[in-house]
């Protein structure tokens, strides 16, 4: 399968393609994209590094799997293609961004690669769905690739916003370092959580800005 991906996480990530599990990980999807419908399409699975660079990373938020509607998918998490209505969890996303930041319009677009370009990670837990079939993927490996993702950020970046919204994004930072990042925590945009009092107001946006700023980084156009 190729792995197209902005060569700074090439390097980065090298080690990482040569375990044997990552090998018999690539079968696995290979053979699954081979028989069974599944998304993001099979060119966009590794979007979120080809799309924010090593290099330039800012800011990581963390997501659990791809959206597994026709054409939703787009290989970032929270993230749908053009054209595509907007999610939920992404419409309440933009709710709190616009309270947050106190803008005069809500984006009409799902896309999220604006974001990635400017130094978001937009990284799901697991990178790649059955149709129609959410966490359908959870039992491959790839828990082991993002994990080991965060840790290599972890150790060999500072100064890092991680944006860790629901339980699933609590666990999968515990190992973040955080005399060194800045980790914001906060329940999950989906409507259940929302209207449970456990999104909304948690002013993440303005509070990542501030602290890129505090650390002379150009902050995210959101």
């Amino acid at each position: 399968m190729l792995i197209d991906i902005d060569p700074s996480w090439q390097t980065v990530l090298f080690e990482e393609f040569q375990k044997s599990y990552f090998h018999d990980l690539m079968k696995v999807v290979e053979h699954e994209y081979q028989n069974i419908v599944c998304y993001p399409p099979k060119e966009l699975i590794f979007a979120a590094l080809k799309q924010c660079s090593f290099d330039d990373l800012k800011v990581v938020i963390i997501g659990q799997d791809p959206y597994h509607g026709d054409g939703e998918a787009n290989g970032l998490c929270f993230s749908v293609n053009d054209g595509v209505k907007i999610p939920p969890s992404l419409r309440n996303i933009y709710r709190e961004l616009n309270d947050d930041l106190e803008l005069l319009f809500m984006p009409t677009s799902g896309n999220l690669e604006r974001w990635a370009k400017q130094g978001v990670l937009l990284l799901n837990a697991t990178l790649s769905v059955r149709k129609d079939n959410p966490n359908s993927h959870k039992h491959l490996k790839w828990n082991i690739f993002t994990d080991a993702i965060i840790e290599i950020i972890s150790k060999e970046k500072t100064n890092i916003v991680f944006l860790l919204w629901g339980s699933f994004a609590h666990k999968k930072g515990l190992k973040i370092d955080r005399s060194k990042h800045f980790v914001l925590e906060c329940g999950h945009p989906s409507p259940m959580s929302a209207n449970q009092g456990k999104w909304f107001g948690n002013k993440h946006f303005s509070k990542t800005n501030f602290y890129l700023k505090s650390k002379s980084k150009i902050p995210i156009d959101w």
